[in-house]
């Protein structure tokens, strides 16, 4: 992927009140950008018990240069030393952060957008369903890079193929324990999107996995029950990537890109050459 210069983006770190601790926010914006841009809220991955704004460092970038937006990374907690419901609740958080200080950094609030790669794809639409019920902010698009949705497991395909990949079915077993450490939790909608039957009125959706990967089945699984739901929807899925490269895979964030761009709508004009 392209990487960019010191100055063509401004990096800024916050710290906010989190759910059990504080959290860091770090924070992407066009260093040449002279009008308000829309803000994209980003989760990174690491099965909830890994992972911090470092390993996002690179898709933030080229989502702050190519959308252009004012991209907000966050480091929420991880498992097993904060389980559910603390990652979501910084998830959610961060995003009322975004939404509050959009005008001091020169963010357009009316033009949010959450995505995520693996766990934090889980934590996009998640954070999208949120705020759905919570009412404070209106997101206009939610991104799920291989997101994790299935706590249950249960929907691994039987392709012998597939099924192969046992060390990647373990260590995700081994995640959603740690993060899930109640039974109950693993059915609930800000847990496991794919049990919620309350899927209408989430924002329009872009789906991104990797083939072969065990994941891709329960990705594709939710996309057709958002779909069911009334929810745009589109579905990529990329055959030249893994799991875990997909963030920084080109076509894949170049689809992010375009999927922003249309559906944040009217991206400013913003170089001032």
């Amino acid at each position: 992927m392209e990487r960019t210069s010191d100055t063509d983006i401004t990096v800024r770190d916050v710290s906010i009140e989190g759910y059990a601790q504080n959290i860091l926010l770090r924070t992407y914006r066009l260093s040449r950008a002279r009008t308000s841009l829309p803000i994209v809220v980003y989760f990174h991955g690491g099965s909830f018990t890994q992972g911090s704004v470092e390993d996002a460092d690179a898709t933030a970038r080229a989502l702050a240069l190519h959308t252009p937006a004012w991209v907000v990374s966050v480091d929420y907690s991880l498992a097993p030393a904060f389980p559910f419901p603390a990652a979501p609740e910084d998830a959610y958080l961060a995003l009322t952060w975004a939404f509050a200080n959009a005008r001091d950094n020169r963010g357009d609030a009316k033009r949010i957008a959450v995505a995520g790669h693996d766990a934090g794809g889980n934590l996009a639409t998640v954070v999208a369903a949120m705020a759905r019920d919570r009412g404070n902010v209106h997101l206009v698009a939610q991104i799920m890079l291989a997101p994790l949705l299935d706590p249950s497991m249960t929907r691994i395909p039987t392709d012998s193929t597939l099924r192969s990949q046992d060390q990647q079915f373990k260590a995700c077993s081994r995640c959603y324990r740690a993060y899930l450490p109640g039974a109950l939790h693993r059915l609930h909608p800000y847990a496991a999107p794919l049990e919620s039957s309350r899927l209408r009125g989430l924002p329009p959706a872009l789906i991104a996995t990797a083939h072969p990967d065990i994941l891709h089945v329960e990705a594709e699984t939710y996309a057709a029950s958002l779909i069911a739901a009334g929810v745009p929807t589109e579905v990529t899925r990329h055959p030249d990537t893994t799991h875990d490269d997909i963030a920084t895979h080109p076509k894949a964030i170049a689809d992010v890109v375009n999927f922003l761009q249309r559906r944040l709508s009217k991206v400013p004009s913003l170089l001032a050459m």
